[in-house]
C-alpha cells in the first residue's frame, strides 16, 4: 500500500518547516499526530434503540473503520437513561487511516460545508489536543442523503504529541487545516 499523500508532506514539509520554527535540536521533538477520534452522541437513543446502529453505521462508512458504540457511564433517571445503554458512537483512527481521512476532511468535506468561513481556534485543550465539532454528516462525501433519515453532528478530536496549544496550532496549520482568521 503506497503512503499517504499528507504522511509524506508531513514527513518532506511540515517537520523540517516545525523544527526551524521551534527551533528543536532533534526530528524526534517534532509533534506529530498520534489519532483521531470521531465521537457522535446519540441522546435520542434511549428511546429508539436502533439510531445507535445507523450511527455506528456511518462513522464506519466516513472512515472506513468500524466504529464501536459507546456506552453510557451512569444512571440518569431525569433522561430515562440507564447504566450501560448504548447511547452515541465511535472511532479511533491511527497510522495510513488517519492520514487518508484527515486529507479528506480538509480537501472534500470541510468545503461542503454552507457559508464555510474556516474553523475555530478555541478547541485546544491546553495540552496539544484539538476538538471541533461538525453539524452534519452530509458533509462527508461517503453519506448518502437519501438514504439519511436524520441529521446529525459529532465531534472530531486530534491527538498530537504537541506540548503547547501553540505547536499543535502549527502542525494542524501545516497540515492543511483551515483554521477561521479571527484572533482570540
Amino acid at each position: 500500500m503506497a503512503t499517504p499523500r499528507l504522511k509524506e508532506k508531513y514527513l518532506n514539509e511540515v517537520v523540517p518547516q516545525l523544527k526551524e520554527r521551534f527551533q528543536y535540536t532533534s526530528v524526534m521533538q517534532v509533534p506529530r499526530l498520534t489519532k483521531i477520534v470521531l465521537n457522535k452522541g446519540i441522546g435520542a437513543a434511549v428511546a429508539d434503540k436502533k439510531l445507535v446502529d445507523i450511527g455506528v453505521d456511518e462513522l464506519t462508512q466516513i472512515t472506513g473503520q468500524k466504529a464501536m458504540p459507546t456506552l453510557s457511564k451512569k444512571a440518569v433517571s431525569n433522561f430515562k437513561l440507564r447504566e450501560n445503554m448504548p447511547i452515541g458512537a465511535k472511532v479511533t483512527l491511527r497510522g495510513a487511516k488517519m492520514f487518508e481521512f484527515l486529507d479528506r476532511l480538509t480537501a472534500v468535506a470541510l468545503p461542503r460545508v454552507r457559508d464555510f468561513k474556516g474553523i475555530s481556534e478555541k478547541g485546544f485543550d491546553g495540552r496539544g489536543n484539538y476538538t471541533f465539532g461538525v453539524k452534519e454528516q452530509i458533509i462527508f462525501p461517503e453519506i448518502q442523503i437519501d438514504k439519511v433519515n436524520r441529521i446529525s453532528g459529532m465531534d472530531i478530536t486530534f491527538v498530537t504529541t504537541a506540548n503547547t496549544d501553540e505547536e499543535s496550532y502549527e502542525l494542524l496549520k501545516a497540515l492543511g487545516m483551515p483554521f477561521a482568521n479571527i484572533k482570540k
